[in-house]
């Protein structure tokens, strides 16, 4: 069952693939931001109750301590030391962890996000992504089956 779920995170990760970037929004082929991608596919395929973190600033990353993108993830899923497929790969930005990606590939990392750098959703292998690949040493990985 672990597995089936693992591939249907990944598959419905996949249609988002080429969704605009649009800060705080979460309609697919229309705008997308990466915590409503990650809120969207682990909603609505039922592994978690609905729920929404909005509003949230473009930069609050940039200008505040609290974990808040962290919490809203670790409180629905747990650590891991590495991630699976359909676990979630976290990146420190500014001050805090603030861009994240559904893990599509484990050998090597790919992942599935919605980067304002790219302007739209997109599968990346993190090693061949220079931002990416950077902050790599200080991502965490957190996983619904723990």
């Amino acid at each position: 069952m672990t597995d089936l779920a693992r591939a249907a995170v990944v598959t419905e990760a996949r249609s988002w693939i080429g969704t605009p970037y649009h800060h705080a929004a979460d309609v697919k082929n229309q705008g997308v931001d990466c915590a409503m991608l990650l809120v969207r596919i682990y909603c609505d395929l039922g592994l978690l109750e609905p729920f929404d973190p909005r509003p949230y600033t473009r930069d609050w990353f940039l200008h505040r301590n609290e974990e808040r993108y962290l919490g809203f993830l670790l409180g629905r899923s747990k650590e891991v030391r590495s991630p699976g497929l359909g676990d979630i790969v976290l990146f420190r930005i500014g001050r805090c962890f603030a861009h994240a990606g559904i893990a599509s590939r484990v050998e090597p990392l790919n992942i599935i996000h919605a980067f304002a750098n790219s302007g739209r959703v997109v599968e990346d292998i993190v090693h061949a992504n220079p931002e990416l690949a950077s902050r790599l040493k200080s991502a965490k990985f957190a996983s619904y089956w723990g």
